[in-house]
């Protein structure tokens, strides 16, 4: 670079470099900013021609971090500032409030946080402010409001809490107002009424109260409205549709408004969104004949109608909105048959709730006009006649409920071309005749309920075979006959009822394997025979229904082992004795009366005693007595010294789990919690997973993580008792600790369980290699991970997973293996976490002959779990050896498995395949690209390598990664020798 360039423009060059240095750039986008060319030719730059100043620094979606430097504020001729879609962190510097020639600052989409500068009021030619999605917290500054040229400011989706400043009233060019998505309180200011040329105003989302000003529902340049989902109440004015003119959106829904909808509204005749749902809104709903325009209009959860034959005449007004899209009508007062008119709306109508009001009559045929249905609701009413046949052609139907009618006669065979349905609802109607074979071709649904009807006959095998379904509901009808062995093919069913029917035979043991099940009801039927043996593989089950049969034979004992909150066995005709142990000790959760064969049992449930037969006992003689007598003695002191020489001997082996979480917080409660943890609050928590949140918290001086399950989601307790079972005996390095456990009750008395672990001051790995979702990644001035740090971490989670499969025992497999599930302590050193769906093996030669002790369900992660396990295979260490191979090539290339470009059978161990080994660099994390070669010095004080010596080790680690995510679970690498190749590779490395 010229000198006399540098010296006419040094405080720009300097600034800009000093931008430079406080940025992060994974992607080389500031490549070009060195003093090989001019700082007006680097890239994001604009110069002005006549003084070669800097003007314009933009630098959108370049994936950047780090933080704003103050020193931008010496840039003084700067006119705009656009920084969005990147992952600064840090503060808006007030530096800002020194460029007198600001026009525009765009940083949304990033992290930013603090509060907005009030020093921006300097900047005098502001044109807009665009900071929303951040974490930007505190009140609105008011000095905003002294913007004389501000046209657009945009603060959504951050923490911003307050009120709106009264001030913003002076911004007198203002055309755009975003607000929404924050905390705001208070009254809407009278002030805002002042701007005469809005457009936009948008403060949906916030917890705002009071009335609407009178004066803003008058300004006429209005095109979007935007109040939705607060407090605000009030009645809407008859007007509103004169002073709108313009108005294209109009959402209010979600508050407290009472009153008529006006009847003007129809005059705003470019309205396309009506959202005035979830209020208190009465009457009828006036005309909508001139809003051809229209695409959605929400009237759901209002007062609406008064049960009148006359309510939906408002419905003719829609005929000809021709891109009507959702029409939601739900949850009124609306009565009557739907008008002739109905079925003359838009055929692109993809959303439609009727549901929850007081409608009758048939649905005609020309329901099948709307092709476009997506979801149809039209539940709890009084719908009477035939599901009509025509409703098998809404082929792009995913959700359909009809329960709660009086829908009569036989599910149409045209029910089966709805092969995009995940969800069908038919329960209490009068519903008769067979299940329709048709059925089985919907075989995406997910949820299927067809209870509290009259339907007869045989249950269709071919809907017992939709491998999709979760959730099957046909209790309380009239089918008989057997239940298909088909049952067994649904590997992802977990709630199965068909209570109340008569069905015959024994109960097919191949509904063993359900595993997934939590709910099994077949209470009320004829079944008959003994409970399968294969039920001892549904270590899942939460509630067991099996009452008001004639089923026989003893009670098998491994029930007890299961975590049943309710059991029910009675009125059957099981004999024997009762077990005691696990769930049998329970007597407010298992019930067996009407079995008068059974006996033993604790004595709460009341049976009799379990008695020798005494006739044998008298044709013994008193020698044969005493020598049984003492021959049981010998036996039995034999027993008990064989048991504490095994004791003894394996205590001279292994290390006794004396108590399974150690000795230094045994007692936890939930009051201790509570406080640890400043109530569970909003600033201590670390992050929410599939059955909890986990906070930070600290007990007894010590920092901790409190893991805490929401109980009410499905698998919750059962990951609990997984997690606590799987960490009660193993202990690694590479294991987060678990330090104690808490299960008691809250305040409310609703039951509360929670673990705490060691706390990991560098949470996950996950955090590290996509830190656009992180929100505290700083570690002194490292912001990403080098490569000798990422192999060190990648053996730690091999290490962890060697000793769970080879070393622990009885082998366990983790079935969660993730970046999310592995934390990283103060020295980087990566530990395994959450065991809420480990599962135990067998000690067998084949991995995949597993004995399940775990009451957890298989579900894994989508994108790390094992192609198998799709098919149905059991766990096994295979799977977690697939896990980690995706895992590893997501850590060296930072491309999550489950990333738009992978699809129709390209995944991520294909994309490495085809890349190796010659296009490594095509392919890896460019972070690692950027690091120095040889003689720069790493954290861990070992020095870097060269470039050849990088390209050998990731060619061997990304065919380490490739290995053992082969489809073929035989075809895999064993974790021994995946612990040895990547040894010797950071070995080799280091080497160099």
């Amino acid at each position: 670079m010229h000198s006399s360039i540098i010296r006419n423009n040094e405080t720009d060059y300097e600034a800009l470099l000093a931008f430079k240095a406080a940025t992060n750039d994974p992607l080389r986008s500031l490549e070009s900013w060195n003093s090989s060319i001019h700082f007006c030719r680097w890239k994001g730059i604009t110069c002005s021609s006549r003084h070669q100043r800097v003007i314009g620094l933009n630098l959108v979606n370049q994936n950047l971090t780090g933080f704003i430097s103050p020193h931008v504020g010496n840039l003084s001729f700067l006119r705009f500032l656009s920084l969005d879609n990147n992952s600064y962190t840090g503060n808006l510097p007030r530096e800002l409030g020194l460029l007198p020639r600001l026009q525009s600052l765009s940083v949304s989409y990033n992290s930013i946080e603090g509060q907005i500068p009030a020093s921006l009021s300097n900047c005098t030619k502001l044109l807009s402010i665009v900071i929303s999605y951040n974490k930007l917290a505190g009140p609105p500054p008011p000095e905003l409001g002294s913007l004389p040229r501000l046209e657009l400011i945009a603060f959504s989706r951050n923490n911003i809490s307050g009120s709106i400043p009264s001030t913003f009233g002076n911004l007198s060019s203002l055309l755009r107002l975003y607000g929404g998505s924050n905390g705001l309180t208070g009254e809407i200011p009278d002030s805002l009424g002042r701007l005469t040329k809005l457009e936009l105003v948008a403060f949906g989302e916030n917890r705002l109260t009071g009335f609407i000003p009178p004066t803003l529902l008058n300004l006429s340049y209005i095109k979007i409205f935007d109040l939705a989902a607060n407090q605000l109440e009030g009645t809407l004015p008859s007007y509103l549709g004169n002073t709108f003119p313009n108005l294209q959106f109009f959402s209010v829904g979600i508050n407290l408004f009472t009153g008529s909808i006006p009847v003007s509204l129809s005059n705003a005749t470019n309205l396309e969104y009506l959202h005035v749902g979830y209020n208190r809104f009465s009457g009828k709903v006036p005309s909508l004949v001139k809003l051809n325009k229209l695409g959605v209009l929400a009237l759901s959860g209002n007062l609406l109608g008064k049960g009148e034959s006359d309510d939906l005449s408002f419905i003719s007004s829609l005929v000809n909105a021709t891109s009507l899209l959702s029409l939601g009508l739900d949850e009124n007062n609306f009565g009557g048959q739907l008008p002739d008119s109905f079925w003359n709306l838009s055929t692109t109508l993809s959303r439609l709730f009727l549901a929850r009001n007081q409608l009758t009559g048939a649905i005609p045929s020309e329901i099948g006009n709307f092709v476009s249905l997506q979801d149809l609701r039209v539940n709890d009413n009084r719908f009477t006649g035939m599901i009509p046949y025509s409703i098998g052609k809404l082929r792009n139907l995913q959700i359909l409920d009809f329960s709660r009618n009086g829908f009569s006669s036989n599910i149409p065979s045209s029910i089966g071309n709805l092969s995009r349905l995940l969800y069908m609802y038919l329960s209490e109607n009068i519903l008769s005749s067979g299940m329709p074979s048709s059925l089985g071709d919907c075989q995406n649904l997910l949820q299927l309920n067809l209870s509290q009807n009259g339907l007869s006959g045989p249950v269709a095998r071919e809907v017992l075979s939709i491998p999709s379904l979760r959730t099957v509901d046909l209790s309380q009808n009239q089918l008989n006959g057997t239940l298909p062995v088909e049952i067994g093919s649904l590997k992802n069913l977990e709630y199965f009822n068909v209570s109340g029917n008569n069905f015959a035979g024994e109960i097919p043991s191949t509904l063993g394997g359900c595993v997934r099940l939590e709910f099994l009801d077949m209470e009320g039927n004829f079944l008959q025979g003994n409970i399968p043996s294969s039920f001892s593989s549904l270590r899942g089950l939460q509630v067991l229904d099996l009452s008001s049969n004639k089923l026989d034979g003893q009670v098998p004992s491994f029930l007890g082992e299961f975590n049943l909150l309710a059991l029910n066995l009675s009125f059957n005709d099981f004999e024997g004795t009762l077990p005691e142990d696990g769930v049998f000790k329970n007597a407010s959760v298992i019930s067996v009366s009407g079995n008068p064969k059974l006996c033993g049992g604790i004595p709460e449930l009341k049976l009799s005693k379990c008695g020798l037969k005494q006739h044998k006992k008298s044709t013994l003689s008193l020698t044969l007595k005493i020598v049984i007598s003492t021959s049981g003695v010998i036996l039995g002191i034999s027993m008990i010294l064989g048991f504490l020489i095994f004791c003894f001997l394996k205590r001279e082996t292994k290390e006794p789990p004396s108590n399974p979480f150690g000795r230094s917080m045994l007692n936890v409660s939930y009051q201790g919690l509570l406080q640890a943890t400043g109530g569970f609050s909003r600033d201590s928590l670390l992050g929410v997973g599939s059955y909890g949140s986990v906070y930070k918290g600290t007990l007894e001086e010590k920092l901790v993580a409190v893991k805490v399950l929401n109980l009410s989601q499905h698998g919750a307790r059962k990951s609990f008792m997984a997690e606590c079972e799987a960490l009660r005996n193993i202990r690694h390095r590479n294991l987060v600790k678990v330090l104690t456990a808490c299960s008691g009750v809250d305040l409310q008395g609703n039951d509360f369980k929670a673990l705490v672990y060691e706390f990991m001051p560098n949470r996950s790995l996950d955090d590290w290699l996509h830190p656009q979702s992180n929100d505290n990644l700083v570690r002194g001035e490292i912001r990403y991970l080098n490569l000798v740090q990422r192999l060190n971490i990648a053996i730690d989670i091999a290490c962890a997973v060697e000793y769970l499969h080879l070393q622990s025992g009885t082998p366990i497999v983790h079935c969660d293996l993730k970046p999310s599930n592995v934390l990283l302590d103060d020295e980087l050193v990566g530990r395994v976490g959450d065991f809420g769906l480990a599962r135990f093996l067998s000690r067998a030669t084949d991995s995949f002959s597993t004995h399940q002790t775990s009451s957890s369900l298989l579900r894994g992660t989508i994108g790390y779990t094992a192609p198998e396990y799709g098919t149905g295979s059991e766990p096994s260490t295979y799977g977690d050896v697939y896990s980690f191979g995706i895992l590893l090539l997501e850590m060296f290339t930072g491309k999550r498995p489950t990333g738009e470009m992978f699809k129709d059978g390209f995944g991520l161990n294909s994309f490495v395949q085809n890349s190796l080994p010659d296009r490594v660099a095509d392919i890896v994390d460019p972070k690692l690209l950027h690091e120095r070669e040889t003689g720069t010095e790493t954290t861990n004080g070992h020095r870097h390598y060269s470039s050849m010596g990088n390209h050998k080790c990731l060619v061997k680690v990304l065919s380490v990664g490739v290995a053992c995510s082969a489809d073929s679970a035989k075809e895999r690498m064993s974790i021994a020798d995946v612990v040895s190749e990547l040894k010797s590779s950071r070995d080799a490395l280091l080497r160099r």
